[in-house]
């Protein structure tokens, strides 16, 4: 099964400067660019990459403002999502690929294949929208509020249950019988995994989200020259009945109810694998972050680092993430945006990958953070994520006490520290660290085993 690798690149904004986007790859062949659906990130996409990687260089962003991209600036619209998508495009030295996207990633791209028809060979979308003017008005209203981190962590119970709700009925919010969804689940990792993707989007969830639900709903005319598009949508998914109201489609276009996610898949790929053919190409990324491979006897993944060869990186301490401060740095395997830890905690198997990056990167030394004295089974609580999401509450409760007592979960005179009060976008981020650092404890351990830095 082919290897999923993850880089950035700088994409050119339309008034000057530039916007770092962060992009997810692939498989080997001619390019799939993938957009996912809103509030989510590329993650989302993991899976299906493997799958389809053997057909495709499967090539999947982060949209602006979700995962690791940067949002846009201002108050963006769907024109400006589909245009930055094209630039994004150009920014990788694509000229033109199929595409896939699913529910709002396809609001996306049918609005960049309408602006740029001449970049796509074709499409394939699951469900596309079709909104009444009474629908939209209730999504304005109520569908988007503000996510905001508040001092005490409220924010994060309402953010637990409205992702493990949403799939209990459409919309979210609408809790009434005739809301009710038919595959309505409590799959923890699930409901985990979209909770963190809106922790690191933030309140800019609402600018993509928004743009998609404003975007106009309508597909090109029949007679229209556009590249063929399938849009289709199974059992269960909410826009399956959009099937009926899409009108008319242009020629080489069909839209299709079928009855299970697999079902969809596979006539998406075969329908992509049917566009014409286009060319393997190089893809750029950015020098001064990435991800580096490393494979040794303890740790096999990828391994997230900043900066420029000659700089000295500082690799994050435990618990902590190199989101945290600017400059050159490491995130630590099993830390910020790197892979788990497989080892033991034994200093020279951490060493070992450390040096690795360091060589890999051209880095003229690293300074390793250290870490807080005291019991790592203590200063790290168990973050496994539960039915109600308590572990999001007991790691905002450890990083706001940390400003207050050393080690944080003492609290007495005695532990007492000098403090500036917290803003709640510092505690949002060192709490968003804290769920990312699954190997704190290991990384502790190692780290206590002998003084000195590598």
């Amino acid at each position: 099964m082919p290897a999923i690798t993850r880089h950035f690149i700088d994409v050119p904004l339309p008034a000057g400067g530039v916007r770092r986007v962060h992009y997810r790859r692939c498989g080997q062949g001619q390019p799939l660019l993938m957009v996912h659906q809103s509030p989510r990130s590329s993650a989302e996409y993991e899976g299906l990459m493997r799958q389809w990687g053997a057909h495709f260089t499967c090539i999947a962003p982060d949209t602006p403002g979700f995962g690791q991209s940067q949002p846009l600036p201002g108050s963006p619209e769907i024109a400006d999502f589909a245009d930055g998508l094209v630039a994004l495009l150009d920014a990788l030295g694509l000229d033109r690929c199929p595409a896939y996207g699913f529910h709002s990633g396809g609001i996306i791209l049918v609005t960049a294949l309408k602006r740029a028809p001449h970049r796509f060979t074709g499409m394939a979308v699951g469900g596309y929208a079709i909104w009444t003017p009474q629908e939209m008005a209730i999504f304005s209203s109520a569908y988007l509020p503000p996510f905001q981190p508040s001092a005490y962590g409220e924010h994060l119970t309402w953010l637990w249950n409205r992702m493990l709700e949403q799939s209990w009925f459409f919309p979210w919010f609408d809790v009434r019988e005739q809301a009710r969804l038919p595959g309505a689940h409590d799959d923890v990792a699930r409901v985990d995994q979209a909770v963190r993707e809106m922790l690191e989007a933030g309140d800019a969830y609402r600018a993509g989200y928004g743009a998609v639900l404003r975007a106009p709903r309508d597909i090109p005319p029949a007679d229209a020259d556009v590249p063929p598009v399938l849009i289709s949508a199974y059992d269960g998914d909410p826009l399956q009945a959009h099937i009926d109201r899409l009108g008319p489609l242009p020629a080489g276009w069909r839209a299709e109810k079928v009855a299970t996610p697999a079902d969809h898949q596979r006539i998406s790929l075969d329908w992509l694998l049917a566009l014409p053919l286009v060319p393997e190409a190089p893809l750029r990324e950015a020098k001064d972050e990435g991800f580096a491979g490393i494979s040794t006897s303890s740790f096999t993944g990828l391994v997230h680092w900043r900066g420029h060869p000659g700089d000295t990186a500082t690799v994050a301490a435990p618990g902590r993430a190199i989101s945290l401060f600017d400059g050159a740095g490491i995130d630590p395997p099993g830390h910020g945006l790197s892979d788990d830890w497989q080892g033991d905690s034994n200093r020279a198997a951490w060493d070992a990958v450390l040096a690795e990056v360091r060589h890999q990167c051209g880095f003229a030394g690293l300074a390793v953070e250290a870490p807080v004295p005291g019991d790592p089974a203590l200063l790290y609580p168990d973050l496994t994520p539960d039915r109600f999401g308590s572990h999001l509450l007991r790691a905002w409760s450890a990083v706001r006490a940390a400003h207050f007592f050393r080690p944080w979960h003492i609290a007495s005179a005695a532990t007492a520290i000098p403090f500036a009060p917290p803003s709640p976008a510092r505690l949002a981020a060192e709490h968003l660290a804290l769920l990312q650092a699954r190997s704190a404890r290991a990384y502790h351990s190692a780290l206590g085993a002998h003084d000195g830095n590598s």
